[in-house]
């Protein structure tokens, strides 16, 4: 039986940041899972950086089925996560069950990819005090502000997590 892996997302998740390591996962032979506040088709976006916009605007992107619902997963059942970023974890942080499902898998020292704007869920959810981490510049603060010791980097590996 394959290795599975949970991607926690939500409408409004950078199209990206989902479904490129929900391909390339599944290339490796895991089994994925895509959980989200719901089981239905998503909504992602695209975010792209054009001249005269200050803050990049946010375009239509790709939808994709959810498989599972935050409230029916076990999270024993998965042995690492994926926390995607774009506009879905602004207020995927404020579930109860997205921090349900996070905890655990810091708590274990299980495998959490975050991915730009993610953290601000792994933050919500307790996981980063002490940890060496990177996000969207943009978040730095938040990233402080959870204890959480911000590099202005592409990516950092602190053990089991790993944020780009």
């Amino acid at each position: 039986m394959p290795t599975k892996i949970l991607i926690v997302t939500g409408d409004a998740a950078e199209s990206l940041e989902v479904l490129y390591p929900y391909q390339r996962l599944r290339e490796e032979g895991y089994e994925v899972h895509i959980a989200a506040p719901a089981v239905k088709k998503l909504r992602f976006v695209v975010h792209d950086f054009e001249d005269g916009f200050a803050p990049y605007p946010e375009k239509p992107g790709y939808t994709w089925p959810a498989d599972i619902a935050f409230a029916d997963v076990v999270t024993e059942d998965y042995e690492a996560v994926v926390v995607p970023g774009g506009r879905a974890p602004e207020y995927l942080r404020n579930d109860p069950e997205v921090r349900r499902i996070l905890a655990p898998f810091a708590e274990a020292d299980k495998p959490i990819a975050q991915i730009c704007h993610g953290p601000l869920i792994t933050a919500a959810a307790g996981t980063l005090e002490g940890r060496r981490v990177t996000a969207y510049p943009a978040l730095e603060l938040d990233m402080k502000a959870a204890g959480a010791h911000f590099e202005d980097s592409e990516a950092v590996v602190d053990g089991t997590l790993v944020s780009a």
